[in-house]
């Protein structure tokens, strides 16, 4: 068999996505759970970690690095990670803390968790930095947002009269509405035959101010909420405000939107990155 012949028949290494941590902080008192719900915990959504692994991809959690940690800031640097790993997602959870793009909470509520932002800011400034592709998913829009100096509304109700109803405890993933898509932007590219599509919505807030060459690329119908953002610089960083891991689990909505197109383009972003 010929060189050739024999590198075309290797297998393919499969990428390595990163993805940021979800932190449990246990609250004072301790929940009545105890056990392991009294310590720090960093976790992974199944469904999201499954999404991205799905296309023959191997997934890894990052974890943060807190002040009273075992390991010191000191002895490692989130830089390496993007060194070694070919793409990054941030995932959703809690709220941005309000710190964290100037503002005061304006209910304790609101507070967010500033330690989990600072951490991912961090990996995300990581990543631009290597040239690394990175996919934010509903916090982490918001997250790509504030990091390059916009702000969010704090709470869509309480700001945005009349808006859409953006998160329901009750239907969660299941709360849909309609977006439109920006005509002559790349997810407009992506998917060529449709202006508008369903998507599931489990969000409070939203993007305020748009950061810094940062363009938007979906709106909510018709209250006009910020859905999906794109840096206009050099590297691939992209962010919607839905989720399409949980829309691929569970299809209940007749027209929502395929998520396969934007995995697929940001996995290719992510090989051609790692050819180079």
């Amino acid at each position: 068999m010929s060189d050739a012949a024999a590198t075309s028949d290797a297998p393919k290494t499969p990428l390595l996505i990163g993805l940021s941590a979800r932190i449990y902080h246990p609250t004072t008192p301790v929940p009545s759970l105890g056990g392991v719900f009294t310590r720090t915990l960093h976790y992974l959504e199944q469904s999201v970690a499954h999404w991205v692994m799905s296309r023959d991809v191997l997934g890894v959690m990052i974890p943060a690095v807190e002040s009273d940690s075992l390991v010191r800031r000191s002895d490692m640097s989130l830089h390496r990670y993007a060194e070694m790993l070919d793409g990054l997602v941030l995932q959703g959870g809690t709220d941005i803390s309000p710190e964290t793009y100037g503002e005061s909470p304006m209910k304790p509520a609101w507070g967010g968790d500033r330690v989990r932002d600072l951490y991912e800011m961090e990996l995300l400034d990581a990543f631009i930095s290597a040239g690394k592709p990175v996919l934010g998913i509903c916090r982490g829009c918001q997250l790509i947002n504030v990091a390059f100096g916009g702000s969010l509304y704090q709470d869509i109700p309480s700001q945005l009269p009349g808006a859409l109803r953006h998160h329901d405890e009750n239907t969660y993933e299941r709360q849909f509405h309609r977006m439109s898509i920006v005509r002559g932007t790349k997810l407009a590219q992506l998917y060529p035959d449709r202006s508008s599509a369903a998507i599931n919505s489990i969000h409070h807030q939203s993007v305020k101010t748009l950061g810094h060459d940062l363009e938007v690329e979906a709106l909510a119908i018709p209250d006009g909420v910020v859905e999906a953002i794109r840096w206009k610089g050099p590297s691939y960083v992209f962010g919607m405000q839905w989720h399409p891991e949980f829309m691929a689990l569970n299809r209940t909505h007749a027209d929502e939107l395929d998520g396969t197109p934007i995995l697929d383009d940001f996995l290719a972003a992510a090989r051609a990155r790692k050819a180079r």
